[in-house]
């Protein structure tokens, strides 16, 4: 039990966050709580963006690292899953005053059920995607959790059809991300001129990601610098990645033509023509950068399999997803060739050349969907705790 003084209306909040993205989620709610409540207890499990405001780690948020349907989630099932058992069996004997669980659902849903059932107020932050795949979480997050604070206006309404309460409170990355990125700035940090052309290349942040597409990114790139030999290329790398990337780099025969970094991926975001991303949290980023992209992804024939027959809708990157278009191209698994993927980023460089009015149309596409995004996300977030809190 957490025996730090706390003022005598702050409340105990347990959270779990998983990976670096709920890290980052969960230190921004976390900010909005110690301005609200200055003694709050926080503890569970989390990373360093939510140590720096006073979280309790009680297991760091990288053991709930794992990708898909993958080999390496069966490998670690029964580690997850007693981690799970033994918060809950900590959380049960010190019950917080609300459980916050961040994202993570096939970890935190199951969690939140338990407590909910004996008693604890439970909040989930980030709404499944039941609106892309999995439509039966819908039942389950029904019965876990108290309150939905959801990231997409669309959200609220989606879970109220449902019987389940939610708020829309905005994206944390349209506060972070500039409506106007300074990409001469960007450039300059990065030892880039105005007049080069760069292609920033963002193969995932997970080592299967890595595994899957880096390769296929890279082989890509070489096709596109054979075409354009003055081109530059920007590779912003999860740290601990670093050293398999080089490796991948130079199996693909781009060792030494590549600009690898170490993080960094807004500013190689807000310093290229285009980029070559993996689906996900990145490709929302690069949109709200107002950038041109070629989205692509391969994963495992099992997980592809699963995840194919559980889709709901045409799209997969979150930009057409929000914008219900394909505003940009999508090429996935057998799809996502080198050929293929250095064909899509080759059609944005020369747009920008030659049909200018196209890349203006996109980016006054993606500075809409950043507005609609952009709201004060911790104060609302923590309007909703509260209310939560006195239900």
């Amino acid at each position: 039990m957490d025996s730090s003084p706390r003022a005598k209306d702050a409340p105990v909040i347990a959270m779990v966050a998983g990976e670096a993205s709920g890290d980052l989620l969960a230190g921004l709610l976390l900010a909005g709580v110690r301005q609200r409540w200055q003694g709050a207890i926080a503890h569970g499990i989390g990373g360093p963006q939510m140590a720096k405001l006073g979280f309790q780690a009680w297991w760091p948020h990288h053991k709930l690292a794992v990708h898909g349907f993958s080999w390496e989630l069966l490998r670690r099932y029964r580690e997850i899953v007693g981690i799970r058992a033994a918060l809950g069996d900590r959380l049960l004997v010190h019950k917080p005053d609300v459980f916050i669980g961040v994202d993570a659902p096939d970890f935190n849903l199951d969690l939140e059920a338990r407590l909910k059932a004996q008693g604890v107020k439970t909040v989930h932050f980030v709404c499944p995607s039941i609106w892309a795949w999995r439509p039966e979480r819908v039942e389950k997050l029904r019965r876990s959790t108290d309150h939905v604070l959801c990231i997409f206006p669309f959200e609220p309404e989606l879970l109220a059809s449902h019987g389940i309460a939610a708020t829309y409170v905005g994206h944390p990355l349209a506060n972070v991300i500039p409506m106007e990125p300074d990409r001469a700035a960007a450039r300059r940090a990065l030892g880039l001129s105005d007049a080069d052309e760069v292609v920033a290349i963002l193969p995932g942040s997970r080592q299967s990601e890595i595994r899957h597409l880096a390769f296929r990114f890279f082989r890509a790139a070489a096709l596109i610098q054979s075409t354009r030999p003055a081109i530059k290329f920007v590779v912003p790398a999860v740290p601990g990645l670093l050293p398999e990337i080089e490796a991948i780099a130079q199996r693909s025969g781009m060792a030494g033509r590549l600009q690898l970094l170490t993080g960094q991926s807004h500013t190689a975001l807000a310093a290229c023509d285009v980029t070559l991303i993996a689906s996900g949290t990145a490709t929302l980023e690069a949109a709200l950068f107002k950038r041109p992209m070629v989205i692509g992804y391969h994963m495992s024939w099992l997980s592809w399999q699963i995840m194919r027959r559980k889709r709901l809708q045409p799209w997969v990157g979150l930009p057409n997803i929000l914008c219900r278009d394909f505003v940009v191209p999508e090429l996935l698994q057998d799809a996502a060739t080198p050929q293929a993927l250095a064909a899509g980023v080759l059609q944005w460089l020369d747009a920008a050349r030659q049909e200018p009015a196209r890349i203006a149309t996109l980016e006054s596409t993606f500075r809409a969907l950043h507005t609609e995004l952009l709201r004060d996300t911790a104060s609302l977030a923590t309007d909703a705790i509260e209310k939560v809190l006195q239900s």
